[in-house]
């Protein structure tokens, strides 16, 4: 067996494990840094946001020797508005300019021409108007909405409302922190971004769904035992899971990194970077969110019961009063203690 997987069976097992709900306080100072940075970024820097929102024209040009900053430079010439210019398979170049009305486009359309020494004929020019971009915006926001209250139903449903809440805080902190790096790179935000952004909810709560499930499984009956505390079980739920989604986050990472750096970087399909960012932050963020937030913070919230509160004073006292008898406090009631076990995505209980 290899070392991960020699690793895997034993926090299986709970023969090891990190203490990641007692460091809780260090990953929630950890996450409100990195959110405020991501605030401060989006206040200083905005988004770049695209054409599509903006509204302007998109020039298609057929193949041509014209260099992507010589184009660059006549597009801003003759349109007098800031132009990305991207380099085609084809050959050709798709010049993008924003906030140009029909009849600008048409007069920067012949200067293209003229300037780049193509005919204007097998030029092709789409333009896209402010209120298309508004419509998709609202429509994204109201899908986001829908599948937020959605969420927090299920949850609160399957689970229980504690659950659901920081689920929510867990998705909010994901979101958050994909759209601040957006506004720090300065990528351009188009429909592929809002695409990735409403993709990666669903990787987000699916590692912090598996984690919820062993916790549920885990948590029967907690209070007619006394060998473990809430946050201990769900500490363990975490480690029982642990190298399940660090497998899963890391498999699902490779490919999007492919089109991010390989297609987006180095082979210059820039159109690419669109989806491709908010997905690789996105999953990444998720993956930290299900382990380092979601489970704290149902620990938090759930060790707030008068009965949590009284099993942790039961289980303190009882290993306070073996250890000054020279006993294993957690040996004494094994049998009666449950044992959470994640297995294929679903937690099991053992007697």
């Amino acid at each position: 067996m290899s070392k991960l997987g020699d690793l895997g069976a034993k926090l299986y097992r709970g023969e090891v494990g990190y203490d990641f709900v007692g460091k809780r306080f260090v990953w929630y100072g950890v996450s409100i840094l990195i959110t405020i940075t991501a605030i401060v970024a989006l206040a200083v820097q905005g988004l770049n946001m695209g054409i599509e929102f903006k509204g302007g024209a998109v020039f298609t040009t057929p193949k041509t020797t014209v260099s992507v900053a010589r184009a660059t430079e006549a597009a801003e010439k003759v349109s007098g508005h800031d132009a990305i210019v991207q380099q085609l398979g084809t050959g050709g170049l798709r010049i993008q300019v924003s906030g140009l009305s029909t009849d600008a486009a048409a007069s920067v359309k012949k200067g293209l021409a003229a300037d780049l020494k193509v005919d204007e004929a097998q030029i092709n020019a789409d333009l896209v108007g402010p209120s298309w971009g508004e419509q998709i915006a609202n429509k994204a926001w109201t899908g986001l909405g829908v599948f937020m209250v959605l969420v927090v139903i299920y949850l609160a449903i399957a689970f229980e409302w504690r659950m659901a809440v920081a689920a929510l805080i867990a998705l909010v902190h994901d979101l958050t922190i994909t759209v601040g790096v957006y506004a720090l790179v300065g990528f351009e935000v188009t429909p592929g971004t809002v695409i990735g952004l409403l993709t990666i909810l669903g990787y987000s709560l699916y590692d912090t769904v598996v984690v919820f499930d062993g916790l549920k499984e885990g948590s029967k009956d907690i209070t007619k035992q006394t060998r473990w505390t809430f946050s201990e079980i769900a500490n363990r739920s975490i480690n029982g899971t642990l190298v399940r989604s660090i497998n899963t986050t890391v498999v699902a990472l490779l490919p999007v990194a492919g089109l991010l750096f390989i297609g987006g970087g180095f082979l210059g399909a820039g159109m690419l970077n669109d989806i491709s960012l908010s997905l690789f932050v996105g999953l990444a963020a998720g993956a930290y969110s299900s382990i380092f937030i979601a489970t704290p913070l149902v620990v938090d919230l759930k060790e707030r019961e008068p009965a949590m509160k009284a099993l942790t004073k039961r289980v303190l006292a009882k290993r306070a009063s073996a250890a000054a008898k020279g006993e294993d406090a957690e040996g004494a009631d094994a049998d009666d203690a449950p044992q959470v076990v994640a297995q294929g995505g679903q937690g099991r209980r053992r007697r």
